[in-house]
């Protein structure tokens, strides 16, 4: 899935990062944090191998787990995705309490609240990865495409998704073919702003951060990374 792609995207460079949240030591590690880009996508590639063939761990449930987390976090990714029910961050890369930050919008669509939910994972937590996970089937924007198609009117909040949606849509494919490249277009698109942010610009040029594009297909579970 992810793991060829980090030498070759542009928004991921590899880099030490160093934690400075003060209870973050008193969380027991049975195996170490990711601590660079790299690290990270090849602990969430992992993890989404297990879920594809069934052999998921499950880890960080324990109640000695659940108690030390009380003390604090140090989760080693940023998960942007979708609300749909059938893509849960935590059970598709087969990760557990403490690990990942999740922030979930319908089609990734991006506000205020998401881009301040992203930065706080990054330059609170010193967070080395961000991840954009879009998926196949997208109602969301399956729903942006029909509107854009039909001139259908949307009730006002889901409006707002669809009206940001509506930029990345390619009016020369047709039906399915139309909605699956929005999905994919969607993914690029707000990786691309997220990287462009200043805060994560500035970390992602001294290596300290990573963001990419990812996509989850549905009909085999395989997350594979978006250019």
């Amino acid at each position: 899935m992810l793991r060829t792609a980090v030498g070759g995207a542009a928004a991921v460079t590899a880099g030490a990062w160093a934690l400075d949240t003060p209870d973050a030591a008193a969380v027991p590690r049975r195996r170490p944090r990711p601590a660079t880009p790299h690290e990270a996508l090849r602990e969430l590639t992992a993890g989404n191998r297990r879920w594809q063939v069934l052999r998921e761990r499950h880890p960080h449930e324990t109640r000695a787990v659940r108690d030390a987390l009380v003390s604090g976090q140090h989760p080693f990714a940023v998960v942007l995705g979708c609300i749909d029910s059938r893509v849960p961050p935590e059970l598709v890369f087969d990760q557990g309490l403490g690990d990942l930050i999740t922030v979930r919008s319908a089609g990734e669509v991006l506000d205020e609240a998401v881009l301040g939910s992203v930065a706080y994972g990054v330059l609170e937590l010193d967070i080395p990865l961000v991840v954009v996970l879009g998926h196949q089937a997208c109602g969301a924007v399956t729903a942006a495409v029909h509107a854009d198609e039909t001139g259908a009117t949307l009730p006002a909040h889901i409006r707002f998704v669809a009206d940001q949606i509506k930029p990345v849509i390619d009016h020369s494919l047709e039906g399915a073919a139309r909605v699956d490249a929005a999905i994919t277009a969607q993914i690029r698109l707000v990786r691309a702003r997220l990287a462009a942010e200043p805060d994560l610009s500035a970390r992602i040029a001294t290596g300290r951060l990573g963001v990419v594009g990812a996509r989850y297909e549905l009909t085999s579970q395989a997350v594979h990374l978006i250019r």
